[in-house]
């Protein structure tokens, strides 16, 4: 981490503004995105852990939003970069219409939820492959919610439904689980929760565990701390990287796509084409991608529209409490370890 003033940090903890968005459909058991966005030398940044997320999870999230608010990001090595689309648990009718909309070329589809079945799964994902054609691709998403016996049992019958699978994101909870169906599955295996979540985010690469590593910028601490992972994975396990996002704003977007666009080569597209699953934006520069892509900015936009989606009293009140409280915790982790703000 590098260092910002106390006083410094202090201003942007208390230029924060509360922001509550309906969600296009319930996803990831959310039907109000809600958050934080503060304001420091370097831009606006958001802070927008999730609710069942706890206080000391949710430091990673203050820490990046700190870095953003005050580091410019790393220089870009591409003016855009290519997204995927991302199908909540819908039929599929709406999954059809969403892929069609988005202009994407690569759809992340969530699979396992609560309530669903395999066989709507599979029809969600035959709905999605119509659309997207022969040359899309098509990648699904459990989020940790299958045992190792579920996802060998479901993974072949979803890739042939998808007419071919690019990866399957998360299909088990631990490393041991992903290391036991990635050696015995043709898809390949990526890890999201078993990096973000971890203590040691390289655990899965040493492991072996998965070939593709999905990196968040929000929980992982910003988007310098990102790079230094992926960086890391890479060197550690040649694991290909992808950027995603957290369902952010389109100030949290931005830090995704800064971080996606400094990564070498020809990444694969990456999770950022989010905005859609929101009603609406705190910014008229809403990052909704253009022909599967989205542009690169040198910061997050202005939140001119963010007096259009005002959280109520007692959830404005929750947030700054909530803030305060992962700010003392930040403060505690970084005076034990000899490091200032980021």
């Amino acid at each position: 981490m590098r260092s910002g003033g106390t006083a410094e940090v202090e201003d942007i903890l208390r230029s924060a503004v509360v922001f509550a968005i309906p969600m296009v459909d319930r996803f990831r058991g959310v039907d109000i995105r809600e958050g934080i966005l503060m304001r420091g030398p370097a831009g606006w940044a958001e802070f927008a852990p999730f609710r069942d997320y706890d206080d000391q999870t949710a430091t990673g999230w203050l820490a990046a939003a700190l870095d953003t608010a005050l580091h410019p990001w790393p220089a870009a090595v591409r003016n855009t970069v290519e997204v995927n689309t991302t199908v909540p648990i819908v039929d599929p009718e709406r999954a059809h219409a969403l892929v069609l909309a988005s202009g994407c070329r690569t759809a992340k589809v969530k699979v396992g939820g609560p309530g669903t079945d395999p066989g709507a799964d599979r029809d969600r994902l035959r709905a999605v492959r119509d659309a997207l054609g022969r040359d899309g691709h098509i990648r699904i998403d459990a989020n940790a919610l299958w045992d190792t016996a579920t996802a060998l049992a479901l993974i072949p019958g979803h890739a042939e439904a998808a007419g071919g699978l690019e990866y399957v994101e998360q299909p088990c909870r631990t490393i041991q689980e992903l290391v036991t169906v990635r050696a015995r599955v043709a898809v390949p295996i990526a890890a999201d929760e078993s990096i973000r979540l971890a203590s040691d985010p390289l655990a899965v690469a040493r492991a072996g565990a998965a070939d593709v590593a999905v990196l968040k910028v929000a929980p992982l601490g910003g988007v310098h701390a990102t790079l230094r992972i992926a960086e890391q994975i890479r060197a550690e396990a040649a694991m290909d990287v992808v950027i995603s996002s957290a369902v952010d704003s389109a100030v949290g977007l931005a830090a995704g796509v800064a971080a996606a666009a400094c990564l070498p080569g020809t990444p694969r597209a990456c999770g950022l084409g989010t905005s859609s699953l929101l009603v609406g934006d705190v910014s008229t520069e809403r990052p909704l991608p253009q022909d599967g892509r989205l542009p690169v900015a040198p910061r997050a936009p202005e939140p001119d529209l963010i007096d259009a989606w005002p959280a109520d009293e007692d959830t404005a009140q929750y947030w700054r409490a909530r803030l305060r409280r992962v700010a003392e915790l930040l403060a505690a982790q970084q005076l034990s370890t000899g490091m200032r703000c980021p």
